[in-house]
C-alpha cells in the first residue's frame, strides 16, 4: 500500500521537465511535498529536439515513471511514442509545469532558496522553495568541436529529419550513434554523404542493430568514410581536416556535427554545488543525490557529469525516488 499523502506546507521547485524532473516532482508529491517544475521548453524538450525518426534503446515499459504504464505497439518506442506518453503522464498527475521560463539562479537564503526564472515575454519571476532538485539534463550543450569556421550558418550540432538536405552534399562530423543515424537518413533521402570521424574504426557504441546498415552504404560506396579524420577548420564550401599527417579537404553545403553533448553547470557553480573539473560530476551523496548544499539534489543524466552514457531515462528515472525517501525521513512522514 501507497503512503497516504499528507500536505506539509513544503514545496520543492524541480528545474527541467524532462522524464528524470517529473519523475521526481511525482515521488516529492506523494510524500507530501508540492512541486512546481520550471522547464525552459515544454515538457521533455530534449526528446522534442531528437531527431523525428529516432527510435529509443530500451522498451517502453523501462521509460515508464510514476507508475503509469507506457503502452506502445511497438518492441521499441519511437520518438512521437514518448512524447505523447509523458503528455499523458502530467495530465493524469496534475503537475504545475511552468514551461518556457529559463532558470538564472538558485540562491540560498537562510533555510529557503530563492529560485529567479525568465520568461521572455513575462519577465522574471521568482519563487521560494524548502527544497530544489536539478535535472537539467545535457542536451542543450553540444559538445564543441573547437575550430575556426564552427560558428558559420550552415554549420548545427543538432538533426531533426533528412528532407532539407535532398541533393545537398552534406559533411557529418562523427561516428557515434547520432552520426551514424543522421548518415543514414540523410543518404535516404538522396543527401550526398561524408562522414569524418577521429576514431580509426567503428565506435563500439553504435547500436548493434543500426551498424550492419551503415557499414553496407560505406562498403557500396553510397556513404562516404574517411577515419582518422582531424577536421581544423570549416570554411564556406569545405570542410579541412588532416589524416595520416596529410591535409585534406570535402566539399561541402552543410555541416552537422554530431560530437554529442555536455551538461551546463553554470546553474550549479552558481548555486554552490561543487563540480569536479576532470569528471564534471557534482558532489552529491550516491544514496540520497543531495549535493554538497542542504536540501539541493540533483537528478537524471548530470549525475554523470561529462559521460552522458552512464545514466539514461531507465536509471535515471529512479533518483527521484530516493530523494523522495531521504525527505520523507528527513521531515518526518510516517507510512500508513
Amino acid at each position: 500500500m501507497r503512503d497516504e499523502v499528507i500536505s506539509l506546507d513544503k514545496h520543492a521547485i524541480i528545474v527541467g521537465a524532462g522524464p528524470c524532473g517529473l519523475s521526481a516532482a511525482i515521488e516529492l508529491e506523494r510524500v507530501g511535498i508540492s512541486c512546481t517544475i520550471i522547464e525552459r521548453g515544454n515538457i521533455v524538450d530534449a526528446i522534442y529536439r531528437y531527431p523525428t525518426h529516432q527510435t529509443f534503446f530500451s522498451s517502453a515499459t523501462l521509460l515508464e515513471i510514476g507508475d503509469i504504464p507506457f503502452i506502445c505497439k511497438d518492441l521499441k518506442p519511437h520518438r512521437q511514442d514518448a512524447l505523447v506518453y509523458y503528455r499523458e503522464v502530467v495530465s493524469r498527475t496534475g503537475l504545475v509545469v511552468k514551461p518556457f521560463e529559463t532558470v538564472e539562479s538558485v540562491d540560498r537564503r537562510a533555510d529557503k532558496f530563492i529560485v529567479r526564472s525568465r520568461h521572455d515575454r513575462h519577465g522574471v519571476t521568482e519563487r521560494l522553495a524548502d527544497f530544489v532538485v536539478l535535472a537539467t539534463g545535457y542536451y542543450g550543450r553540444p559538445r564543441k568541436l573547437d575550430v575556426p569556421g564552427e560558428e558559420l550558418p550552415h554549420v548545427t550540432h543538432y538533426f531533426k529529419e533528412a528532407h532539407p538536405f535532398y541533393r545537398q552534399h552534406v559533411t557529418v562530423i562523427g561516428g557515434k550513434n547520432s552520426a551514424v543515424d543522421s548518415a543514414i537518413e540523410l543518404e535516404k533521402a538522396g543527401a550526398y554523404v561524408t562522414v569524418l570521424y577521429r576514431g580509426d574504426g567503428y565506435s563500439p557504441s553504435v547500436k548493434p542493430w543500426v551498424l550492419p546498415a551503415f557499414d553496407s552504404l560505406v562498403r557500396h560506396e553510397k556513404v562516404r568514410l574517411e577515419l582518422e579524420a582531424e577536421i581544423i577548420r570549416i570554411e564556406q564550401d569545405h570542410v579541412v581536416y588532416r589524416q595520416h599527417g596529410e591535409e585534406k579537404r570535402v566539399a561541402t553545403d552543410h555541416v552537422l556535427a554530431m560530437t554529442g553533448y555536455l551538461p551546463d553547470h553554470g546553474l550549479f557553480s552558481a548555486a554552490g554545488v561543487l563540480v569536479d573539473d576532470e569528471t564534471g560530476i557534482p558532489q552529491f551523496d550516491e544514496a540520497t543525490y543531495e549535493t554538497n548544499v542542504d536540501n539541493l539534489f540533483i537528478a537524471g543524466v548530470v549525475a554523470a557529469g561529462n559521460d552522458a552514457n552512464k545514466i539514461f531515462i531507465e536509471n535515471g528515472r529512479f533518483h527521484g525516488q530516493a530523494i523522495a525517501e531521504a525527505l520523507r525521513e528527513r521531515i518526518g512522514v510516517t507510512s500508513s
